[in-house]
Parts: structure tokens; C-alpha cells; sequence
């Protein structure tokens, strides 16, 4: 049996449920590295980030450089003197940091390698209309997830399952993973295996320009795109009504197949329903934001909002 000392690495609420169940498995956490205070909001007050927060709460050591590869950051690492590193949603290590522990550093990362390697596993997954996903565990080494994998386990994604839905489902299938992954090494049981070179999905990082809905695309690659980018960042679309051009993010929808003479991107809006036509159907809207506006539901929306005969998205 090796005794462990762990150093966690990781920023948002995806990397919270890994370092809780650690913490809940009896391991020693002996630090925490994690990104640093920055301002968000109207004030532009100083926000600690999700793990920051935990860890406070625990009294663990924290780390927030900027440098990863700053002497004294390397220091502070020496310091801590960890003969494990776990990495959950945060950025590159540079080779001099993954390096360092006797028995090396690995990643958690939210889908079946090598396919989803990126920044944005969960969006391309649900995006790409893919029906199951996972999580999986490997060490790293110089290239973006590419090391020999540890440990994968699969998981179902519903067809009509969001952003959101998947992301929580693979935070605790992943946090389960992580403590599996712990205890083969503790035990020194590890089995690694090599991953292909060649991925065959990718999963770059979202940007804006992603995140516009083309109407002319089939129906069920608008309802993809919507699902996979709910509730963050969420997809866009432009509303052209009575003249105003007025950009709108669109969060909850549903999909009805049906045949239609409407163009696509045109708006069919009732005291009740609010849809938009596409190839083959219907994208019903749920929830929407307006430009400048709280997100609502869109019967709030219906009953003081009013839709030209000649409404249409593009």
C-alpha cells in the first residue's frame, strides 16, 4: 500500500464533486491549486472560484498562481511535498509541474477518450447528437489529453437531456471514477493502456460564432445545438420583428417533426405556444431571453410581447 499525499488541481463545480469525494474517502488532501480571485458581475467584485470556496471551508492549503511554470510556484510545490497530482477542469500543466510527483499526475476528463479530446467534451457530445458519453482517467503527458488511459465508464445520454442534465451526470460519475482510480494506486494495482492516436471527434472550445442557430440546418441538428448549449452560453438567433433586429437567447425548447409550407426561421406564435419553423418540424420554444432582458418562459413573454404576421429568425 503507498501512503498518498494529494495535490488537487481544479477551479469550477465540476472539480468540487471530485475533491469532496476525496475528502469523503479519507484520502490526504494535502493542497489545492486552483485559479485566481477575479472580478465578475455589475460590481466587479473579487470572486473566489468553486474549489477556492471548498477548500476554504476544509482549511486546505491553497495555490492560485499565475505562472504555472514560475520558480516560485515550483517551490510552493516542493513544499507540499504531494506524491500524487489530480487534475479536474483547469488548465494545461506545463511538464516541469506534471512531472514532479513520484507517482504522477492524472486527469479527469468528461468523455470516452481518445474521442471529445478539447475544452468543451460535454457540448460536442450532446451537440453531435451522440446517445452515450462518459468519463475517463488518464496520466498526462505533453499533449492535450493524449495519455495512457487509467479507468473509463460509460454513460447513457437521454435524448431530450441538456447541457446541464449530462454535466451533473458526469460530474458524479467522474468524482466515483477519480476515487476508483485513487485506490488502484494506493493499492498498485494501476493498468494503464495506450490510446489511439487518432481521435475521431474533437471537442474545441465554444465560441459565439458556435453558438448561432442556423434554421436551414435539419431539426434535429438545431434541437442538438440548443440542448448542448443549455444553460451555458446558450444558442442565439437574431429576431426580426416589425423592423427590429433583437438578438435572443433560446434555453428551453421541445422538437416537433411535422410537414409545413412556412419558410425556415419563421415565427408561429399563439396565446400559448411559440415556435419556429425548420425542415421536417418545429423548434417549440420553452424559455428565451430577449436582448436586455431577464430570461423568462415564453407564455410570460406571450402575454405582453407581440409577433408580427411576418416574425422570422435568422
Amino acid at each position: 500500500m503507498r501512503d498518498l499525499r494529494i495535490l488537487f488541481m481544479g477551479t469550477p463545480d465540476f472539480a468540487v464533486a471530485t475533491l469532496d469525494a476525496l475528502i469523503k474517502a479519507k484520502f490526504k488532501v494535502v493542497g489545492v491549486v486552483t485559479a485566481p480571485d477575479k472580478p465578475a458581475g455589475r460590481g466587479q467584485k473579487m470572486q473566489q472560484s468553486s474549489v477556492k470556496k471548498y477548500a476554504l471551508d476544509y482549511n486546505l492549503p491553497i495555490l492560485q498562481p499565475t505562472n504555472l511554470k514560475s520558480e516560485e510556484f515550483i517551490e510552493q510545490l516542493k513544499y507540499l511535498n504531494a506524491n500524487l497530482q489530480i487534475v479536474v477542469a483547469f488548465r494545461m500543466l506545463p511538464k516541469e509541474v506534471w512531472q514532479l510527483p513520484e507517482n504522477g499526475t492524472f486527469n479527469l476528463h468528461a468523455s470516452l477518450l481518445p474521442n471529445y479530446r478539447g475544452a468543451a467534451p460535454i457540448n460536442w457530445a450532446i451537440i453531435n447528437g451522440e446517445t452515450k458519453t462518459g468519463v475517463t482517467t488518464f496520466f498526462i503527458d505533453e499533449k492535450i489529453d493524449t495519455g495512457n488511459i487509467i479507468l473509463q465508464e460509460e454513460v447513457n445520454i437521454g435524448e431530450n437531456e441538456t447541457l446541464g442534465e449530462l454535466h451533473d451526470k458526469l460530474m458524479e460519475a467522474g468524482s466515483k471514477l477519480v476515487v476508483k482510480t485513487v485506490q488502484q494506486i494506493e493499492k498498485e494495482t494501476v493498468k494503464t493502456f495506450k490510446q489511439p492516436e487518432i481521435e475521431e471527434k474533437a471537442a474545441p472550445k465554444i465560441f459565439t460564432e458556435t453558438c448561432k442557430i442556423n434554421w436551414n440546418e435539419p431539426l434535429s441538428k438545431i434541437y442538438n445545438l440548443i440542448r448542448g448549449l443549455n444553460p451555458y452560453p446558450a444558442a442565439w438567433t437574431t429576431l426580426v420583428n416589425n423592423g427590429d433586429e433583437i438578438k435572443v437567447k433560446i434555453f428551453g425548447v421541445k422538437m416537433e417533426i411535422a410537414s409545413h409550407q412556412y419558410k425556415n426561421g419563421i415565427v408561429i406564435a399563439s396565446k400559448n405556444d411559440l415556435k419556429v419553423a425548420a425542415s421536417g418540424g418545429y423548434i417549440i420554444i420553452e424559455s428565451l431571453q430577449l436582448s436586455g432582458k431577464k430570461q423568462m418562459d415564453s407564455k410570460s413573454l406571450l402575454n405582453g410581447f407581440r409577433f408580427s404576421e411576418k416574425a422570422f429568425m435568422q
